[in-house]
């Protein structure tokens, strides 16, 4: 762990996505740091691994849901942070105009859905958000239009809240994770040509871990990132540079 173990300590965080992968890995983060967490998220698939710690608490969430976001939010009387982690891929099949709208719909659309009605518990607190960007923020996908889209605006739109939440005191930045091993990847690390071409870019040499995007992402969230806001931080092991 590379901060104090009380840091966070009477802070409350909102997790979203936070049920598996860089989600699971942030909500662990902020507890070890002291924070109250919960994470939410849709039911994992049967005989998935339970990746959270027993200090995070759960709550189902869909985010395309504003009555779920809403009754996930009442039970709030303090929150400070919220990381908006929910975002799905569907590769190959997002030419589909019904699969691209949903892709949206979560990745896009759940972030602002999320964002406005955390607003005012945020505003009272003088919180911070981070939101869920990507490579393919910066770059074309060819397979994942909508996943690429999706990003790209959550990029802007991070940058777009954190010019409209300042005057509330409330902080909006961004992570931008590379070739992470999650389950969202399994597909590509399992297939060694693609792998291999994603190694050879990174100048790393290696795949991230969701444990070291989550350093990035508390990070974020601590008083020593108290002067940013609308940042797009890349954890990618320079493959942005390469």
């Amino acid at each position: 762990m590379t901060f104090q173990n009380d840091l966070l300590e009477g802070k409350t965080a909102f997790v979203t996505g936070g049920f598996s992968g860089i989600g699971a890995a942030i909500a662990n983060a902020l507890a070890q740091l002291g924070a109250h967490v919960v994470a939410a998220g849709v039911p994992l698939p049967e005989g998935a691994p339970d990746a959270l710690n027993r200090a995070v608490r759960r709550v189902t969430l869909d985010v395309r849901s504003d009555d779920d976001i809403a009754a996930a939010l009442h039970a709030f009387e303090r929150l400070d942070i919220v990381v908006n982690c929910a975002g799905v891929i569907s590769r190959g099949d997002e030419h589909r105009i019904d699969v691209f709208e949903r892709v949206m719909d979560i990745n896009l659309h759940g972030t602002m859905r999320v964002c406005t009605a955390a607003r005012a518990l945020l505003k009272a607190s003088g919180g911070c958000i981070v939101n869920t960007a990507s490579m393919l923020s910066f770059f074309g996908g060819g397979l994942v239009p909508a996943y690429s889209a999706s990003k790209g605006a959550v990029a802007q739109l991070t940058k777009s809240l954190a010019l409209a939440y300042a005057a509330d005191g409330i902080r909006v930045n961004a992570i931008a994770p590379g070739w992470i091993a999650t389950p969202l990847t399994e597909e590509l690390q399992s297939d060694d040509g693609r792998s291999q071409a994603i190694l050879e870019r990174t100048p790393l040499r290696r795949w991230g871990t969701p444990d070291e995007v989550a350093q990035v992402a508390v990070f974020l969230c601590t008083p020593a990132a108290s002067f940013m806001t609308g940042a797009i931080v890349a954890v990618d092991g320079g493959y942005l540079v390469a």
